[in-house]
């Protein structure tokens, strides 16, 4: 068969994933403030969106300034052009104390105030966090003392380097050999600043391990005897509170023992989470689920972390007939459509969340009726062939999503879970009930009767009537963070003594 070259015409299909498109599946995962950050940057970049709500102060300064004088509030004028309590006192010749007793001294207060309002009709109110004191790091803090104790600059440097090692817990991973082959220092030149830096505040801090902070602590305070340095080498024991066995194993009685755990405890085993800590930021719902008069359920959208995002057609209406060469027209153009693009990606976005967060609700009405022992298995494919969507579109819209109902706050993701079958052959029950039920179980057992695996698993059956094996009991008990049946009877039974 000869080879020829010849021109042929062939039809075929395939997928195509444009940025956009890629942009629009990425925005599905996103939570509200990714979601926010995203379009204030696209707010900066693209002149043809708008905000879809104008605060009051965008609303002032976008007037004409000689107009303002006209429309500021009356309690604004009293605030600047109030006369001194003592002028008043003085224009009805009395003394102050009789007209205003409180106000004695708080003059300079009031007109400072009216100063600061007259001097911000701009719109430009004071920053109220640039007067907040700013939190000290665990960084700034050990550095503060470093420069004191170091006056070398092999010290200092050596100093910088292991404070800027530590982690959130104020203790060392790094190893000192690594560390002296990258400062090109000695492995006895660190170590020597090392144990100088370990006499810092916090106690603590600089330590490789639990062992080594703990005995740190305890040699501040003078208790670091042969007895307590034993207990410090057998920390396994105390841990699985083998407390018979730690006994034999450094001489020493259960009263011993008892007084030794007791100053365990007043120490702090990660001495660094005393600073840097992050203020708590509550967690806002994207979804609210409420029970309606008829006994339906109500299904809507968190409207304050929704972003509002216009496109200004009139604006480009307007610079539409005002630009002239190619490249100009090129980029107009390219904002529309990025603005197009984005205010219909979050339209589509909201409208899944709505689908998704409604087929949940149909599913686990039990749950919302009654809680968490009547939650169903569901899995992503279930909702997603109710709302005729595909399983990885489903798995994004539950990323990062949360749902306030009548039984509190929950991730999307949390009402997703496997089936156990039923003893009886009724409906199957779902992974996250069981687990509840042994929590249940485990919390309220008795101390003199602590329940085994195989206790709980027997007892599951008969009073819920659902098959759980002995191994899945344990894994279940592992994900809950409870020990084993012999460690919880030692625990307990140290706590009773």
């Amino acid at each position: 068969m000869a080879l020829t070259p010849r021109l042929d015409l062939r039809q075929s299909q395939h997928l195509s994933l444009t940025p956009q498109l890629m942009q629009s599946i990425k925005m599905l995962q996103l939570s509200h403030l990714e979601i926010a950050t995203l379009v204030a940057n696209e707010l900066e970049q693209n002149p043809l969106l708008d905000r879809g709500e104008a605060s009051e102060i965008e609303q002032v300064e976008a007037k004409d300034p000689s107009d303002i004088n006209g429309e500021i509030s009356d309690n604004l004028i009293d605030v600047i052009t109030i006369d001194s309590a003592a002028k008043i006192a003085d224009n009805l010749d009395t003394d102050i104390d009789n007209i205003f007793p409180e106000q004695v001294g708080q003059d300079s207060v009031a007109q400072s105030t009216g100063s600061i309002n007259a001097n911000n009709l701009n719109g430009e109110a004071p920053n109220i966090e640039a007067y907040v004191e700013a939190k000290i790091t665990l960084a700034d803090h050990l550095w503060d003392q470093a420069a004191l104790m170091f006056e070398n600059a092999a010290d200092r440097i050596i100093a910088r380097f292991l404070i800027d090692s530590l982690d959130d817990a104020g203790y060392l991973s790094a190893d000192i050999a690594a560390i002296s082959n990258q400062l090109g220092a000695d492995e006895s030149h660190v170590f020597s600043v090392l144990l100088q830096l370990q006499a810092c505040e916090p106690l603590g801090v600089f330590c490789r391990n639990v062992k080594e902070c703990l005995a740190i602590q305890l040699a501040a305070i003078d208790r670091l005897d042969p007895m307590m340095a034993g207990l410090l080498d057998n920390l396994d024991l105390v841990m699985k509170h083998d407390l018979i066995t730690l006994g034999k194993t450094i001489n020493a009685s259960s009263e011993d023992i008892a007084d030794m755990l007791k100053e365990l405890r007043s120490l702090n085993p990660k001495p660094g989470q005393v600073f840097d800590v992050l203020p708590m930021q509550s967690i806002v719902a994207d979804v609210f689920i409420k029970k309606a008069n008829d006994g339906s359920w109500n299904v809507e959208l968190n409207s304050d972390v929704l972003p509002k995002v216009l496109v200004n057609r009139t604006y480009f209406a307007k610079l539409k007939g005002q630009v002239r060469n190619e490249k100009d027209k090129t980029y107009l153009v390219d904002c529309l459509q990025s603005a197009n693009w984005l205010t219909k990606s979050l339209d589509q976005r909201a409208r899944t969340i709505l689908k998704v967060a409604s087929e949940i609700a149909i599913l686990q009405s039990g749950f919302l009726e009654h809680g968490v022992s009547q939650l169903v298995p569901m899995t992503l494919k279930m909702v997603a062939d109710a709302i005729e969507m595909h399983e990885s579109t489903v798995s994004r819209v539950t990323s990062n999503k949360y749902i306030t109902t009548p039984r509190g706050l929950f991730e999307m993701k949390y009402f997703f879970t496997t089936g156990l079958s039923s003893s009886s052959g009724g409906d199957n029950h779902s992974s996250e009930s069981v687990r509840h039920f042994i929590r249940q179980m485990i919390e309220n057992e008795d101390i003199k009767k602590i329940l085994s695996d195989e206790a709980i698993s027997k007892m599951i059956k008969q009073q819920h009537g659902i098959d759980v094996a002995r191994r899945t009991v344990m894994k279940y008990r592992e994900s809950l963070n409870f020990a084993s049946s012999v460690i919880r009877r030692r625990q307990k039974k140290s706590m009773s003594t």
